[in-house]
């Protein structure tokens, strides 16, 4: 895939989807990190409903850790891996207050230092907190790259990497929410919704669907 057909191709999803943003509800650069924190292998809605509750309650480091780790578990056990989860955040909030005066650090080191974060977790922090132009490769990010030749990759890093390369200047802040809600709503899994997609003219998948 050439530099114009990428190009091309951001435009039209930048055109489709005008206000690209995380589904994830949040306030503060720490509401957000402990909403991702919570996400993996969870829906955005599961993590909405449980911060919900939670977030009113307790949504800085030191409240958390007045909450105990029993007590965040009983606003997170609907979610997927609470236990593994509830104990990552604990510790997280003992570091953001041990060593960085309770606050989110900006850096991709910085981040994943933290327990239960990793590279992916802290591209969506960077970007979407902070404005740093990083794509978190997500499921979706990985199929939509690979099976519209936007970037191909045999795995995230690649992926990675070569968008990061690839992505348009004017695009680079809001490529990460734009592949996300492509694949989430359009470039999906099993049959993706190729009659529908704003970019099926550019997309250089060979088996469209045709309903």
């Amino acid at each position: 895939m050439n530099k114009e057909k990428r190009l091309a191709i951001f435009d039209c999803l930048a055109e489709a989807i005008p206000e690209p943003a995380t589904e994830l509800n949040y306030s503060t650069p720490f509401e957000l990190l402990i909403a991702v924190v919570l996400s993996a292998q969870a829906t955005d809605k599961g993590v909405n409903k449980a911060t919900l509750k939670l977030f009113p309650v307790a949504n800085t480091p030191q409240a958390i850790l007045d909450l105990g780790l029993d007590g965040l578990k009983d606003f997170i056990k609907t979610i997927g891996l609470f236990n593994t989860k509830g104990a990552n955040i604990i510790k997280l909030c003992q570091r953001l207050l041990d060593q960085h005066d309770g606050e989110v650090p900006q850096t991709r080191d910085e981040l994943e230092a933290l327990a239960g974060v990793g590279r992916k977790t802290a591209n969506v922090i960077l970007n979407t907190a902070f404005g740093h132009p990083t794509i978190a490769v997500d499921t979706h990010i990985f199929r939509v790259s690979n099976r519209t030749g936007l970037a191909k990759g045999k795995n995230v890093l690649i992926v990675e990497n070569n968008l990061e390369k690839w992505v348009p200047k004017k695009h680079k802040i809001d490529a990460h929410h734009l592949l996300i809600l492509h694949g989430r709503y359009t470039c999906i899994a099993r049959k993706p919704r190729c009659q529908s997609c704003v970019i099926e003219n550019l997309c250089e998948f060979k088996d469209k669907t045709e309903s």
